[in-house]
């Protein structure tokens, strides 16, 4: 079976060179998210802010992880352009990681904690199965 990520074109990404997605409506999150239940890939959903500093500090280590481990989905989310997002997955502070498998939370990271991200995404990817 093909990859979920491959049914409808990626979401424009701020920067070509990323593997990070950024979505920009709610339509075409809720699109990929509900795709992304039919994989068993991890997804790793990055929600910040532009005005977050510690976003700002995070976002070339996440580019960099999704560089490196291409298995891996890797979605940004600016809590401020999608609020409603935000709200559906209780965010209170930025930047906040949420890892999914099959669209269930396995993981949440709050705050800009490098180790930690890269620790919980090993172990993670190494549970799933192929897409």
């Amino acid at each position: 079976m093909g990859s979920f990520m491959s049914k409808h074109p990626p979401a424009p990404k701020d920067d070509d060179n990323s593997r990070v997605t950024q979505f920009h409506s709610a339509e075409d999150w809720q699109s990929h998210f509900n795709e992304s239940k039919q994989s068993t890939k991890l997804m790793v959903v990055d929600f910040s802010a532009s005005w977050c500093g510690p976003c700002r500090m995070l976002e070339p280590f996440i580019i960099s992880l999704a560089n490196k481990y291409q298995d891996v989905v890797f979605v940004k989310i600016d809590v401020d352009e999608l609020r409603d997002v935000a709200q559906q997955f209780g965010i209170e502070a930025m930047p906040t990681l949420v890892l999914l498998k099959q669209g269930k939370e396995v993981e949440r990271i709050v705050g800009a904690d490098k180790d930690e991200l890269e620790k919980k995404i090993l172990k993670h990817k190494a549970t799933h199965g192929s897409s």
